[in-house]
């Protein structure tokens, strides 16, 4: 929201308010907004949950420390939630199809998160949410971020591609140098694409269409039927990758 009120300063001419069309100035500032507001409201709202005795319940299963754990504030994802969502949206611009993506995904699993903690807290429901429900909202948020990922037109990148700078038109390059006969790296316009990367690896660049051109589609066009699905994989995997290790509390 403040980016496109200093954006209209700016169309103002008034002096200092175009730094705010730099993406590592917003970043910078989202990023100690989000701090301020994690380090002032959280530990209030903690003590809050104390004094209204709004904590774990743990079974009792034998295991040495788990006692400690009795009492302990759940629903601190309100306060992670919040130090994300107010810096995003002040900060962004809200057209953009990747921060509308993001902002959804948020509250999607935060909502899920949410009703979780309240059928454990209120409902004295030590299981929260049955799996198999909490997996199908985690499968439907996947399916809608393949599907917008894959078929929306804004979804786009920016290939490397090397060209040889003596044959490269002025659209084509950044800068031009005719006498030179090496090959430049430079980015294509933006391109709808069904390349990723893949990280800590060489030569990272994964083409899903990969999966569909040894079938004969040579166009890639049905790469979704294997996009979405790995889309759905990696956010339920990632979403319940933190529980793995949180069998301690009941």
């Amino acid at each position: 929201m403040l980016y496109y009120l200093f954006d209209w300063m700016n169309a103002c001419n008034i002096p200092g308010t175009g730094v705010f069309h730099y993406i590592s100035f917003r970043a910078a500032c989202a990023l100690i907004l989000s701090l301020i507001i994690s380090l002032c409201f959280g530990k209030p709202f903690i003590r809050w949950f104390q004094k209204k005795q709004i904590g774990e319940n743990v079974r009792e299963l034998g295991l040495a420390g788990q006692s400690e754990k009795k009492g302990t504030p759940t629903m601190g994802g309100i306060i992670i939630i919040t130090s994300i969502l107010v810096p995003v949206l002040l900060f962004n611009k809200l057209d953009n199809i990747y921060i509308i993506l993001m902002i959804f995904t948020t509250l999607w699993l935060g909502v899920l998160g949410f009703i979780d903690d309240y059928i454990k807290v209120f409902k004295k429901n030590k299981e929260g949410i049955p799996p198999k429900a909490k997996l199908c909202g985690q499968i439907v948020l996947g399916l809608v971020v393949g599907c917008v990922m894959y078929f929306h037109p804004d979804t786009v990148v920016k290939e490397d591609i090397k060209v040889d700078t003596t044959h490269a038109t002025s659209e084509q390059l950044f800068r031009i140098n005719p006498d030179s006969t090496m090959t430049t790296i430079v980015k294509t316009p933006s391109v709808h694409s069904t390349k990723t990367t893949i990280p800590f690896v060489k030569n990272n660049e994964f083409d899903y269409a990969w999966f569909t051109q040894w079938l004969g589609d040579e166009d890639g066009r049905w790469s979704f039927l294997f996009y979405i699905p790995i889309i759905i994989f990696i956010i339920a995997a990632v979403s319940n990758g933190a529980n793995l290790t949180d069998g301690l509390d009941g």
